[in-house]
């Protein structure tokens, strides 16, 4: 994430800094009136990119509201022995909230950088 904020800071054009500077702005008034919203815009779509995939990768679903999906399937099955079903049904969770998700950040970005 810290690597996101710094490619977005630094990947804003040096001469937006001269500019502030030359009309008189100090370096916390330039960071937080000229860099930092245009950096904001650059780093709105890593964001939203990395946090998906930081869900697709090691389901953390339980940071928004739903128990551990895969170990709650295992007791499920490990009850009941029908393996299949049950985890047809926790990818199809899944696969719901990450769409979801998906859009949510699709919607974002779109108000993020019109």
């Amino acid at each position: 994430m810290t690597e996101i904020v710094r490619g977005g800071i630094q990947s804003v054009d040096p001469g937006q800094m001269e500019a502030a500077r030359s009309l008189g702005l100090g370096y916390g008034k330039t960071m937080q009136k000229v860099i930092i919203p245009q950096a904001v815009k650059i780093m709105t779509p890593s964001f939203i990119n990395q946090f998906v995939i930081t869900l697709k990768d090691t389901s953390l679903l339980a940071v928004i509201g739903f128990a551990e999906l895969t170990y709650q399937a295992q007791q499920i099955y490990a009850v009941n022995f029908r393996t299949a079903e049950v985890l047809l049904i926790v990818g199809a969770l899944y696969f719901i909230v990450i769409t979801l998700l998906t859009k949510l950040a699709d919607v974002l970005d779109k108000r993020f950088n019109k």
